[in-house]
């Protein structure tokens, strides 16, 4: 009796990683493995984590979501290069935002000052202020944005306020959260955890909103790495400073962050609010194009690689990549290799030290192979990089708050903002360039110098990144 349960867990899971559309090969080998050698703990493993199944009531306004009508009185789009058009195509397939024109954008000078400007902009507001965040904490920075919120309340601003569960769950148990909601701000819980075995029976537990979005009077918006949280990161000391990278836009960019944010409101609380990114406006006479990609678990497959992949393509010149995470799939790796073995100056800077031990070896897996074929690797070593920009031949940038693994590419959802623009890209490669002065390149010496167990460890979780 017990080899008949034992062979038909086996193969009643193994059959339904086979029969599981949209999993790539390697993910299919991964799980059926894992599950054969382990078949208790791997069928329950793959429960909780093999699939994601989003909320059937939340697939079901998203997709009432995704009929959300064109964004009116935008500017003109300004001429985009040929090898440009491409990028902003794809970005438009994944979330339907067209490249808007006449934005303006400011790159913040650190954390800290992102979150003093937000601050000003908040006590500024007059009409509404939206944010969201996947990690809210209860340290300086994280109660000097509560405390803005309250005075904005409490003089008639309309405030929403967006966490995840998961996240933030430590604020959400806070007198901060507390203190908000009897001043008046609006509250609500992203992908909430609610009873952990009810959760899995509905899907993945750990598909989280990693997004990061600030909207202040439908015309201000911010957008990049940063959640809201001081840059030592006190859950997560060790690792400080956290170095993040966000820009403060302007211009009709705002509404597509307003929509994006406002069908986020909707799952999360049932409130159509999407009209207010339908509001006149005044189209701006000069300024750059720009449009938000909004991607997450119910996205076509692939939609994340194929963007990354896509800005790596159109590269003639030079691609400079900041990521926290990379574990990429084949294609993303082929396509970063490609990039450099084409001639383009291809270059991929990482934190020196990880605080995942798992991501950051199966990182360092993939080494070999992306410097046999030309790209310069930088380990940065002044704090954790959390920044995720990717610049193109000095004019075109992606920013926002995907990384490049499998967790940005088919769990989460996450937001970013792609521009054209040579002023606010030649800042975003003056960065770069601060954290290349603050890193130690990687050699195939150094590769090659790694210990056996070093390098197995490596190779193992990169193996176990589809399981992932």
């Amino acid at each position: 009796m017990w080899l008949i349960v034992h062979l038909l867990i086996i193969t009643g899971l193994s059959v339904r990683v086979l029969l599981r559309p949209h999993r790539d090969p390697a993910s299919r080998v991964a799980w059926i493995l894992f599950i054969m050698a382990l078949p208790y703990v791997g069928a329950l493993t793959y429960l909780m984590l093999g699939e994601v199944r989003p909320n059937k009531g939340q697939a079901r306004k998203r997709a009432h979501e995704n009929a959300l009508p064109p964004i009116t009185n935008l500017a003109p789009i300004p001429h985009l290069p040929a090898l440009n058009l491409p990028g902003f195509s794809i970005g438009q397939s994944i979330s339907g935002f067209k490249p808007v024109g006449g934005n303006t954008g400011h790159l913040l000078d650190d954390s800290n000052t992102t979150i003093d400007t937000m601050v000003l902009d908040i006590d500024a507001a007059q009409e509404h202020v939206h944010l969201l965040f996947y990690i809210w904490l209860a340290d300086n920075n994280g109660r000097k944005v509560v405390d803005a919120l309250i005075r904005a309340a409490r003089r008639g601003v309309t405030c929403r306020v967006i966490v995840d569960d998961l996240g933030s769950r430590n604020f959400i148990r806070s007198e901060h959260w507390t203190a908000m909601h009897r001043a008046g701000v609006q509250l609500a819980r992203a992908q909430p955890i609610g009873n952990v075995m009810v959760r899995i029976l509905k899907g993945r537990v750990d598909v989280r909103n990693h997004r990061k979005i600030v909207v202040i009077d439908n015309r201000i918006t911010y957008c990049g790495s940063q959640n809201c949280a001081d840059p030592e990161f006190a859950i997560k000391a060790k690792y400080a400073p956290w170095i993040d990278a966000v820009i403060r836009f302007e211009g009709p960019i705002a509404r597509q962050n307003q929509a994006l944010f406002l069908t986020d409101w909707l799952a999360c609380t049932s409130e159509d609010c999407r009209e207010l990114a339908q509001h006149p406006m005044t189209p701006a006479e000069t300024g750059f194009a720009a449009q938000v990609i909004g991607t997450g678990p119910e996205n076509h497959y692939s939609a994340t690689p194929e963007l990354f992949a896509t800005l790596m393509f159109s590269a003639r010149k030079e691609l400079v990549i900041t990521t926290p995470y990379y574990v990429p799939d084949d294609f993303m790796q082929a396509a970063l290799c490609g990039s450099a073995r084409r001639g383009v100056a291809t270059s991929i800077i990482l934190p020196a030290r990880n605080d995942s031990w798992f991501v950051g070896a199966a990182s360092r897996s993939h080494y070999s192979e992306l410097l046999e074929a030309g790209v310069s690797i930088h380990e940065y070593t002044g704090g954790l990089l959390h920044a995720k920009t990717l610049t193109v031949d000095g004019e075109v940038t992606l920013i926002g708050s995907a990384n490049m693994d499998r967790r940005s590419f088919e769990l989460n959802y996450e937001n970013n903002i792609l521009f054209h623009d040579k002023n606010l890209t030649q800042a975003i490669r003056c960065r770069q360039d601060e954290y290349i002065a603050q890193s130690k390149p990687v050699t195939q010496a150094d590769v090659t110098s790694w210990s056996l167990p070093h390098q197995l460890r490596n190779n193992t979780m990169a193996i176990l990144s589809p399981l992932l």
